[in-house]
């Protein structure tokens, strides 16, 4: 009986200590050394925090009429929705001079933008300025990028000295708009614009009557645009520009820019073709639209505003040829600035892809009628339908091949001002257009002088 007991007892101890080890091991794990590990628990590992999106400043300027400013946010809006870690402020600045203060302004208080756009012939102002960062590196990086694909006439005012420095956005030549019923009433061909300078001057004088102009040419603040236009019209060398590809000189006074300047002179005074006088960039348009010319030479960055308000049926046309068809490019690049962080240029290199993809490219164009900047853009469905609606808007596409650089040198505020004060003292009737040039060349030598050394 005791023996029993002590057996039974034995018993429950084994069994005790059985279930002891049991639960022991449901607790506990070995290490990988062989011990035993910690006892686990069932807390949650810390949630990661949350990133903010790289924020960016974005400064643009609008230099026609047109709703443009909505195009361009949208355009911003639709990059933050695909980039959710990018955060873009878009900045109207106002006309291409407010921008350009503006920037000026931000980066001597070490706050510039982070990217903005701003016109091409700003070039040798922001490497004075040590303002700007090459976008070689980061062109190398993106295989897809393609940069073949925009247009040579538009890349050829984003590099220096071998190096790219913007890439093209905001681009438009100058165009030539007619009101084909005008046309009618004076017995001319709506459908044959005039292709040469004599010609302009015939359809221009039969078109001024009735109490409208026959043609205007804008003379105020881009008064040197239209002359460089005419001044290659009328070049002998196909490729001759009035400044050269460094930006260190001008060519203003040669007897074949004297002789352009002076047709333009005679399109009012002598030929009572135009209006006299110093016509208002802005006013021009509006006088078109309004039926107050019957002709207007303009930047093709307003064929929206004429398209949506023109109540006449309209053409749009090369400028007349003397020599040879010829016309600037003109309008803004995008732009990444040199004093903000290295993440902040990399968003700003996203969205600077983004707004020039040919999708995008194809859309700013469509609303605004600056030229498409990539060949691919008139690819896309939503320009082959745009154009074949309205086909008034390859003409400044098809253009580009006559197309060349805008004026662009270091120093670019006192030259092109020194150009533009001349041309509008010659319209005024203040100066001929020889003594018109020649002060102008000597006031852009004395700019560019320091550059020269």
């Amino acid at each position: 009986m005791i023996k029993r007991s002590k057996s039974l007892l034995l018993l429950l101890a084994a069994c005790f200590l059985a279930i002891a080890g049991c639960g022991q091991s449901n607790n506990q794990t070995a290490g990988t050394d062989g011990g035993v590990a910690k006892p686990q628990t069932n807390a949650s590992a810390p949630e990661p925090k949350e990133t903010k999106p790289v924020e960016i400043t974005f400064y643009y300027p609008v230099n026609v009429g047109g709703p443009l400013t909505k195009v361009i946010d949208n355009m911003a809006g639709t990059f933050m929705e695909k980039h959710p870690d990018i955060k873009v402020n878009p900045v109207y600045t106002g006309n291409y001079g407010d921008n350009t203060v503006k920037i000026q302004a931000g980066i001597q208080a070490k706050q510039p933008p982070d990217v903005a756009v701003m016109m091409s012939t700003e070039l040798y102002g922001m490497l004075d300025m040590n303002a700007i960062i090459p976008l070689d590196d980061l062109i190398a990086k993106d295989a897809d990028l393609q940069m073949a694909d925009f247009y040579p006439a538009f890349m050829e005012d984003t590099q220096s000295e071998g190096k790219t420095y913007s890439i093209p956005f905001q681009r438009s030549t100058i165009v030539m708009y007619y009101n084909k019923e005008m046309f009618k009433a004076a017995g001319l061909d709506p459908e044959k614009p005039p292709a040469t300078w004599d010609e302009l001057v015939s359809y221009a004088q039969k078109l001024n009557k009735d109490g409208h102009a026959g043609l205007e040419i804008p003379g105020n603040d881009d008064s040197y645009w239209m002359f460089q236009m005419l001044a290659r019209q009328n070049a002998s060398d196909p490729k001759q520009n009035i400044m050269s590809s460094d930006g260190k000189k001008v060519m203003f006074d040669t007897p074949e820019n004297v002789q352009a300047l002076q047709f333009w002179l005679d399109l009012s005074h002598k030929h009572k073709a135009m209006p006299e006088g110093v016509i208002d960039w802005a006013a021009v348009p509006t006088d078109f639209i309004e039926g107050k010319t019957a002709m207007m030479m303009h930047t093709s960055g307003n064929l929206t505003n004429v398209k949506n308000n023109a109540k006449f049926d309209f053409g749009v046309a090369f400028p007349p040829a003397q020599k040879q068809f010829g016309s600037p490019t003109g309008g803004g690049n995008l732009y990444i600035f040199k004093d903000t962080t290295p993440e902040k240029q990399a968003a700003a290199w996203e969205f600077v892809k983004y707004m020039t993809s040919p999708e995008q490219a194809a859309l700013f164009s469509s609303s605004s009628g600056y030229v498409g900047v990539r060949k691919s853009a008139y690819d896309t469905e939503a320009m082959k339908k745009y154009t074949a609606d309205f086909p008034q808007a390859l003409v400044a596409r098809d253009q580009l091949q006559y197309a060349f650089r805008e004026l662009s040198t270091h120093n670019h505020g006192k030259v092109s001002t020194a150009i533009t004060n001349q041309i509008q003292a010659a319209l005024a009737g203040k100066i001929d257009a020889a003594g018109a040039l020649k002060k102008a060349q000597e006031e852009a030598d004395q700019a560019l002088a320091p550059f020269n050394k």
